[in-house]
């Protein structure tokens, strides 16, 4: 099992003048400490309007920078948002083949199709369409990195034959992965022949493992990926914090790993909300009316960190516990663990000994 770094790069308030650039550059230095310690890859999320959740609206910009400051740790995009008019598919083939290229072919392609309703109603997306777009705007995408002109007339894009240049590095292109959270949706990914990012925070190894299963039923058996070929790795994150003792590690973790679930949960559950306002039904976004439930219910705020830790569905403690964790997650059928290294309001310093003792303690352990 492989370890990146993920980062929404959340920006707890209250906020000062400095807040932000204090953000970027804490994480711009922690993404060169996981190069130095042994990091596998640097993954980050594409959001918009969260405001203290996530400000990583932009992270192409951020991924150029660690590109040009490192030399083996894989970037991923984590993910990038695929209806329109979020990012348009030409726009996209050339962002990434750029940062293939000036990463030396350390690009993964990580896609999805946005999952609250202050992105959705803030760009104007209609949520009945976003699956379609998102499969519709991969196949797009793979055509112009592998074809010298492209044309392309599809049900939400149309573009006559051009040639998209640049062309990624890594050939026939960089990995494409899909992310979900739904059972049905793993089953898709799995069908495209995508890698998979199961992304659903505060579940157990034991729930990974049962989605982690239906995809790999479904990408054995694929035969014609959406890609240029099959990528059968799966991905899932999880909130990670390592410290030489327990305690410390307990004090430093708890308000982060009970405030980032709860948080990330509440705003999936405004999708459940908005449909309902439209009349609408929740079609693929099912999901979001247990959510929705749960917090109606006031379920959400009762998330403890000893929740958490007794169902091992974080990585926490001393790097011994940590490796224990860790292999929870390998037996589920995980190929890259993706650690959420500050899901709120861990101080960089934290954050910092996190990377170093995973890197020289814990990532070892799986080599």
């Amino acid at each position: 099992m492989k370890f990146a770094l993920f980062y929404e790069i959340p920006v707890a308030e209250p906020w000062d003048a400095e807040s932000e650039h204090r953000a970027y550059k804490n994480t711009l230095e922690q993404a060169l400490a996981g190069e130095r310690f042994g990091w596998d890859a640097f993954w980050s999320v594409e959001h918009h309007f969260l405001s203290e959740y996530s400000h990583c609206s932009n992270p192409e910009i951020l991924y150029g920078a660690i590109a040009a400051q490192t030399t083996r740790m894989r970037l991923g995009y984590g993910v990038r948002l695929m209806p329109q008019p979020y990012n348009h598919p030409v726009r996209t083939a050339e962002s990434v083949a750029v940062l293939d290229l000036i990463s030396d072919g350390r690009v993964d392609f990580g896609t999805g199709r946005s999952a609250t309703r202050a992105e959705l109603e803030g760009f104007g997306v209609d949520p009945a369409n976003t699956r379609a777009m998102w499969q519709e705007a991969i196949g797009h995408v793979v055509g112009c990195w592998t074809n010298d002109e492209y044309e392309f007339s599809g049900r939400f894009w149309n573009m006559p034959k051009r040639r998209v240049l640049p062309k990624p590095l890594q050939k026939p292109h960089p990995p494409v992965w899909g992310a979900t959270t739904s059972e049905d949706g793993h089953r898709q990914v799995g069908e495209l022949g995508l890698g998979l990012c199961s992304f659903a925070v505060g579940i157990t190894p034991a729930e990974i493992k049962t989605k982690v299963d239906i995809y790999r039923a479904a990408v054995g058996a694929c035969t014609t990926p959406l890609g240029a070929f099959v990528n059968n790795q799966a991905a899932t994150f999880t909130m990670a914090l390592c410290a030489p003792d327990r305690q410390q590690a307990i004090d430093a973790a708890r308000q982060s790993f009970e405030w980032y679930p709860a948080k990330g949960a509440s705003q999936i559950a405004t999708v459940a909300q908005w449909m309902d306002e439209r009349q609408e039904d929740l079609g693929t976004y099912s999901y979001a009316a247990d959510l929705k439930k749960t917090e109606d219910a006031g379920l959400l705020d009762m998330i403890s960190l000893e929740y958490l830790v007794e169902a091992n569905a974080c990585v926490l403690g001393t790097p011994e516990e940590c490796v224990s964790m860790c292999r929870l997650y390998e037996e589920a059928g995980i190929d890259l663990l993706l650690c959420l290294v500050n899901p709120y309001n861990v101080s960089h310093e934290a954050v910092m000994q996190t990377i170093e003792l995973m890197g020289t303690e814990v990532i070892p352990k799986f080599r």
